[in-house]
């Protein structure tokens, strides 16, 4: 497996998270372990990191990259599960923690795992292939309205009624069992002008792709849970490449600021905000035009820092 990407936004990653040489930090999205090698070499020798992934393809090719290193703690499970995992582990608190959120670079080139809308395979595109639902059975299993649904909210498709709609007719004839089957029943849903707009697929593919992985239902918790998992002073780095991810970091972000979510009617704060830090990021950082040059899959990233201040 070849990771051939740059990890986006290092630099700022690296001065975002402030790193304490003797620290403890978690990389929860593993990937080509491009940001964990970096942690590390800003870590010394009492220094540990945690590097998580649900990927067992990722996770090998970090222990073959990293093996150099003897503090680092490797863990296949999902961040959305960090507090549990930090309870395993017997950690209590740590002093940083990368999120890089979606799918990797790598994911998406080994075309065998389904997430490529351009070459043909099995429709799958679980980031954990042992477990979970496929995209196949998303596809053949769904019912319209569900599906038209996910594709419009996770993949901001306009023509996701049109889509869902031939998706059921065709597998009414035969199952859609690979993604050239599914890329081809998309550009058949949409007009000509699209397509002209980019692969018409594209969309399609992310929206399936997240509802296979619950990439965003659970984010919110996991924001909440891995600030509430830092020291005093420790940084939370997180990656987004989807509206609806960033959405859901920034909501989170300004609860844990101790904003108020009273309704405005009530007069005065009945619901005991609990603040856990500040934002540091007003804006998120983006990718430069050189960085997005050289890796045009860093052009929607958005990095949002957060920092644990306790009263």
């Amino acid at each position: 497996m070849k990771f051939k990407h740059e990890p986006v936004l290092l630099k700022q990653c690296i001065e975002g998270l402030k790193i304490n040489p003797d620290g403890v930090y978690v990389d929860g999205t593993l990937g080509g372990a491009g940001h964990s090698n970096s942690i590390l070499k800003n870590l010394s020798s009492k220094g540990k990191l945690i590097g998580i992934d649900r990927d067992d393809a990722a996770l090998d090719f970090a222990i073959e990259k990293l093996k150099d290193y003897s503090n680092v703690e490797f863990v296949k499970d999902n961040h959305d599960n960090i507090k549990n995992i930090l309870e395993r582990l017997n950690i209590e608190l740590v002093d940083g923690i990368l999120l890089d959120l979606g799918v990797s670079s790598h994911q998406i080139d080994e075309f065998s795992r389904g997430f490529s809308y351009t070459k043909n395979s099995i429709l799958d595109m679980r980031m954990d292939t042992s477990n979970g639902i496929s995209a196949k059975e998303v596809i053949n299993t769904y019912e319209e309205e569900r599906l038209a649904n996910i594709i419009f909210e996770y993949g901001e498709e306009k023509f996701s009624r049109q889509i869902a709609k031939r998706i059921c007719e065709i597998r009414k004839q035969k199952e859609i069992t690979t993604t050239l089957e599914l890329a081809d029943i998309v550009e058949k849903s949409v007009p000509s002008f699209v397509k002209k707009q980019g692969h018409p697929a594209k969309r399609t593919f992310q929206a399936i792709r997240i509802e296979v992985n619950n990439e965003i239902e659970p984010l919110y918790n996991t924001i909440i849970d891995s600030i509430k998992a830092l020291k005093n002073g420790g940084r939370l780095c997180v990656i987004t490449f989807h509206s609806l991810e960033d959405r859901a970091v920034k909501n989170a972000y300004v609860e844990a600021t101790g904003k108020c979510r009273c309704p405005k009617e009530i007069p005065y704060c009945i619901c005991n905000p609990l603040k856990l830090g500040n934002i540091i990021t007003k804006k998120p950082i983006e990718p430069d035009k050189d960085e997005i040059e050289e890796n045009p899959r860093s052009k929607s990233a958005k990095l949002r820092i957060f920092e644990r201040m306790k009263d």
